[in-house]
């Protein structure tokens, strides 16, 4: 069985009627087979210290956002010491531990993709796609299956990996930073791999075998940002490729996963509130899908299966939260569903992963870490209460089915080892080297009181030693849309911040996802206001509770996050000193009335529809950054821009801009000599990319921006920047 990621919800965000219909067989139209040759080389092992999974969260799909950490060029050589291969015979979990005690904790590289398939590791090695054996995956004896520069494109990195079941073939999605687009490439492994396919915007894949032991290769072409048709080829002697299925509904989203046990494929289509699942036989591909159940509006529903049975992660029913329902797979039909597991209120369901005997829920309940582990076989249920200080999961690749391995993490704490042994029902937690920053920093779980009476949940970082909080600098954290947390993985950048005697503190304000599916329902359509309202309190708490002071508080926010930031800007920009914006949504109003635009209409049930709603024409006139835009006292703004950037367009934020300066422009003549302007910045990149968080020159401007708005000294922030990142 190919070895999967986790990450079984990686479907919330994208899905009534319109089925589309299944197509006959199309020409090649899109494909492009080669016959390239690779041979094996050796080159020398990198340093990577830390891993990341290629496949996104539940909540993390709602804009696609890629995550990657550093380029080909971007990794220097190390000097490799002699290491001893690790033995056979050590379980999964005494590897991880083995090899993290004798790691340099310095440095943490992160790389995106490593998939583990019978007997080897699957990943990149500079500018290669390679593979080891599993029990060599640290050394420098591994196979170059396809170099990545043949693609002659600028810093290519692996995207995502799937390797076909008997491991004839491996599929890789390639991206580059500067851009959405991408290409899967297919290699046929031998001695002497070979390129035998590549094909242009692909989004999700897939591999089955047929029932004549031919690999079969399912995916999704993605065209405007959208995934609307699904493919099929196969390869060697009876190459094809076909057109699958279409979704006919444009706010509709296609999207591929394959079962934890391989057994199904399924074709999940989607929008924001509304989802529908369809299956195909991982025996039998060639026959026709079975629908699970006709999409129903506001209806969710994601699917796993084991032992004949489908699991069924769905919101229907009351409450409207996310709950565990199961079927047999030969009866999928909504009518047959049982409830088999709900949870408690203000919960969000993260991911779920399935083993032999038993179904792994990971989960934020009141804005703090649980692992619950179900058992199958008498529906037992063991709820685990993680550490304090974690704030988000990584999940790991795991072919044991004894184990259950997964990382956690914070903004300023890298990702540490955690694993669960079902036959002995406890965690066990990675040991050896202790990261200095548990005791030199503090994390702490505040409320905020906003104006209806809703508690808002916060999380703050600042040092252990800070004396008088009330003088240090503090930097906000926003983004409340689309049901999706606020980030809170590991970023060199905060961590510094910390070090330095800042303090952080992330606004889990309402719109975002971290209370549940309601918390979002509150902060969208016509009540997006309440994430602003959120956004204030939680300010305003902080400074009374003797966290910094307006002159010395910043705010950052990305894309979406943009909206309430902006909006904050023109309601109480006496709360702030200085803003950061990276791709920011800014001008709402005419963005979601422009139909041209790629999202506009999967992103209706966010926003409204201003076109055809005056309620939410003038709803989101209320709000919106552009439309209120006054002269008045602003703080200094930095925004990040992306030249060709699909998903927020570079003429509403340069509009932006210009409106705002004009308007400062404006106040400062009426308030006379003696002024102090803020700086307003616009800095555009190349690229059509819509968020580079690992951006070393971007990270750069905004800590600059930052301790130059606060009169702070940014040089010993930067020499201890570059223990973490090469610059």
């Amino acid at each position: 069985m190919q070895q999967k990621t986790k990450l079984f919800l990686q479907v919330l965000k994208y899905s009534v009627p319109h089925l589309g219909k299944r197509m006959q067989k199309q020409p090649l139209n899109h494909c492009n087979f080669a016959d390239h040759y690779y041979n094996r080389i050796k080159l020398k092992k990198y340093h990577l210290t830390k891993y990341l999974q290629n496949k996104p969260k539940i909540s993390e799909l709602a804009r696609n956002i890629p995550s990657r950490s550093f380029s080909c060029k971007d990794r220097q050589p190390v000097e490799q010491e002699n290491k001893k291969p690790l033995p056979e015979n050590m379980d999964a979990f005494e590897k991880v531990r083995t090899r993290l005690e004798t790691q340099p904790q310095e440095e943490y590289e992160i790389i995106n993709v490593e998939v583990k398939h019978g007997g080897f590791v699957y990943y990149q090695e500079g500018c290669c796609l390679v593979r080891s054996k599993d029990e060599e995956a640290d050394s420098d004896n591994y196979e170059v299956l396809f170099n990545l520069e043949e693609l002659k494109l600028d810093q290519p990195f692996i995207d995502c990996i799937r390797v076909a079941p008997d491991e004839k073939y491996v599929a890789a999605k390639i991206r580059t930073e500067d851009s959405e687009a991408s290409t899967c490439v297919v290699i046929k492994l031998s001695d002497q791999p070979v390129m035998e396919a590549s094909f242009p915007n692909v989004s999700s894949f897939e591999w089955v075998k047929d029932e004549e032991d031919e690999d079969v290769l399912f995916y999704t072409f993605q065209r405007n940002l959208r995934c609307n048709d699904v493919y099929r080829a196969t390869f060697g002697d009876n190459k094809r490729n076909e057109r699958f299925y279409t979704e006919k509904d444009p706010s509709y989203f296609v999207f591929l996963y394959l079962t934890k046990d391989s057994r199904f494929l399924t074709m999940n289509i989607m929008n924001k509130m509304t989802s529908e699942v369809w299956l195909i036989d991982g025996l039998s591909p060639w026959d026709p899908p079975v629908l699970i159940q006709k999409r129903i509006h506001g209806v969710l529903y994601y699917v796993e299966h084991r032992d004949d049975e489908l699991y069924i992660l769905t919101n229907v029913g009351e409450p409207t939260e996310f709950k565990l329902m199961r079927t047999a797979a030969d009866t999928p039909a909504i009518m047959n569903w049982d409830l088999f597991f709900t949870m408690k209120r203000n919960t969000k369901v993260i991911d779920l992963d399935m083993f032999k005997d038993h179904c792994v829920l990971f989960l934020k309940h009141s804005n703090l870490l649980y692992v619950n582990v179900i058992g199958l076989a008498d529906d037992s249920v063991r709820s685990l209460k993680l550490p304090p200080w974690a704030c988000g999961f990584i999940m790991d690749t795991n072919s044991d089915p004894k184990n259950c391995p997964f990382q956690l993490c914070s903004p300023i704490r890298p990702p540490k080892y955690y694993t669960y042994k079902f036959a002995e029902g406890k965690l066990f937690e990675e040991t050896g080297h202790e990261d200095p920053i548990t005791k030199t920093s503090r994390v702490l779980r505040l409320e905020a009181k906003s104006k209806d009476g809703k508690l808002v949940p916060m999380t703050v970082f600042h040092k252990t030693d800070s004396e008088d909080l009330q003088k240090k600098p503090l930097l906000v954290h926003v983004y409340g849309a689309y049901g999706m947390d606020l980030k809170m993985n590991f970023r060199p950048e905060r961590r510094v911040l910390v070090d330095d005697g800042w303090i952080l503190a992330y606004c889990h304000v309402r719109g975002g996802g971290e209370l549940g599916l309601q918390w979002h329902a509150d902060g969208r359509l016509t009540k997006k206001l309440n994430g602003l309202a959120d956004l204030e309190a939680c300010i305003k708490t902080l400074h009374g509770q003797g966290f910094s002071q307006p002159s010395l508080t910043t705010l950052t926010a990305f894309s979406a996050g943009g909206v309430l930031a902006g909006a904050l800007c023109n309601s109480n920009p006496e709360l702030l000193r200085a803003v950061t914006l990276e791709a920011p949504f800014l001008d709402v109003l005419n963005t979601m009335m422009d139909t041209t635009l790629p999202l506009t209409l999967e992103e209706l049930e966010e926003w409204g529809n201003p076109s055809s709603d005056e309620k939410h024409k003038n709803y989101i006139k209320r709000y919106c950054p552009y439309q209120n835009i006054k002269p008045q006292h602003y703080p200094s703004i930095h925004i990040t821009a992306y030249e060709n950037d699909e998903r927020v367009p570079l003429k509403g934020i340069v509009s932006y801009t210009e409106k705002l300066k004009e308007a400062i422009m404006e106040h400062t003549k009426d308030t006379g000599e003696g002024y102090q302007a803020p700086n307003i910045i616009l800095d555009i990149q190349p690229g059509g990319n819509h968020v580079i968080e690992d951006s070393h020159k971007k990270i750069t401007a905004q800590i600059k921006f930052l301790y130059e708005e606060l009169g702070l000294d940014s040089t010993s922030v930067f020499e201890d920047l570059k223990k973490y990142m090469k610059f």
